[in-house]
């Protein structure tokens, strides 16, 4: 019977530390506090177009507010209120706010300029409407 090397030869033994940098989806997780705080500012309405959860959507595409980042997950040290925008979704159906933002040149202009908007304290009125 052949011997089993994969249990016996170990040429490298595996490190014991963790990784030292947080990886994106680590940075990038939206906590309870980011998210009630980023709902509270919408008003339970898309922050771009104004949609309201659980009105009528004649093209059956928005089901309901998501949080989105305005940013991508890689370019952010950690997640704040001011980093996500709660937009009409989901980011898989095409002509839902959330999926302009993240598959449109226009999405990504508007998430940037919404993103400096918030980051100066202004008041969020940047409904297209």
């Amino acid at each position: 019977m052949a011997r089993n090397l994969a249990n016996e030869w170990n040429p490298a033994p595996k490190p014991q530390h963790g990784r030292s940098k947080k990886t994106a989806k680590e940075r990038g997780r939206i906590t309870k506090a980011v998210y009630d705080e980023a709902a509270a500012r919408s008003q339970g309405r898309c922050e771009w177009c104004g949609w309201a959860a659980g009105c009528f959507d004649p093209t059956g595409r928005r089901w309901g507010l998501e949080a989105a980042h305005l940013i991508r997950r890689r370019n952010c040290d950690e997640t704040t209120a001011q980093d996500i925008a709660m937009l009409c979704g989901p980011s898989v159906n095409s002509g839902t706010c959330h999926n302009k933002v993240d598959y449109t040149r226009e999405g990504r202009q508007w998430a940037a300029n919404y993103r400096k908007q918030l980051k100066a304290g202004e008041p969020s009125s940047p409904r297209r409407g």
